[in-house]
């Protein structure tokens, strides 16, 4: 799933090719606004919320997409062909006179009133990229469930939006510990410190503006093979010490840690499935 400097990344550059024109093409390929025109309408903005897209439009009616898994916005020069997929899996098109949005495999695409936006993204949390970003807020409401395990807490949503599955391990890396970490149990001053941690890192990787990003790093090393320090390196050495790096799921994502850098409990229960007596994680996207 994209995370937070991805979608900002994808929302600079819808922006970048619709804002301040009006569409001369517009078709929302889902049953529900199949019938649905936006032709004629100036696009004002488009703004990232989290991993929310909201490109709001004149006359107070807003497109909410977001990317899930395998979902893509596309952006050609008009009349140039299109690439990202079959058409069967193209669910919006929107086109001005420079150039055409298409957005493929999108599984949530709506239309709706722009004074009704928070009935979509009004349960996220601060976003890490956003005007509304409070470290201390952030901080507060992954304290609020505090048997928790950190890594769990992190991809939810509702708590601070934009963190995904890669910042999440990140993250608990650069904490120094586990993500299997019960909330509750971390020094008083980790959670402040690891909400300012994560608002760094996405701001860091987000590119230029209508540019896409290169490839993430929250090392600030540029060798090659040394961008991420814990994932994805399952038994390769960590980047610190040395140990080999460990993998095991977590809410039904694998999850990276150095078991050394990182002390607490591990995502080895008695099933190998994590933890035991660990459901998954409501991860509210």
């Amino acid at each position: 799933m994209p995370e937070g400097d991805s979608v900002w990344r994808a929302a600079a550059r819808l922006h970048a090719a619709l804002a301040a024109r009006p569409l001369t093409h517009s078709d929302l390929r889902v049953p529900r606004f199949a019938t649905a025109d936006l032709t004629g309408r100036t696009t004002l903005e488009v703004v990232p919320r989290g991993k929310h897209l909201l490109a709001r439009f004149e006359g107070g009616l807003t497109l909410h997409s977001h990317l899930r898994m395998d979902g893509a916005w596309r952006v050609f020069p008009a009349g140039a062909p299109w690439h990202g997929g079959p058409a069967h899996e193209i669910r919006a098109v929107l086109g001005t006179a420079e150039h055409t949005a298409v957005g493929y495999r999108l599984p949530v695409l709506e239309l709706l009133r722009t004074a009704d936006e928070d009935r979509a993204v009004g349960h996220l949390g601060p976003d890490l990229l956003g005007p509304d970003w409070d470290p201390d807020r952030a901080a507060a409401n992954l304290l609020a469930a505090p048997d928790r395990p950190l890594g769990e807490a992190l991809l939810d949503q509702r708590n601070l939006a934009g963190i995904g599955n890669i910042y999440k391990a990140e993250l608990c890396f650069l904490a120094q510990v586990s993500p299997w970490t019960p909330v509750g149990a971390l020094p008083e001053a980790t959670l402040p410190r690891l909400a300012a941690a994560a608002h760094r890192l996405l701001a860091a990787n987000i590119g230029e503006p209508g540019r896409a990003g290169g490839r993430r790093n929250t090392t600030g090393s540029s060798r090659p093979g040394q961008d991420l320090f814990v994932y994805g390196r399952t038994h390769r050495p960590c980047l610190r010490c040395g140990t080999p790096v460990r993998e095991a799921p977590q809410d039904g994502r694998p999850t990276y840690w150095c078991p050394r850098c990182q002390p607490g409990p591990t995502g080895q229960g008695p099933t190998g499935q994590g933890p035991a007596g660990q459901g998954p994680a409501d991860t509210t996207s």
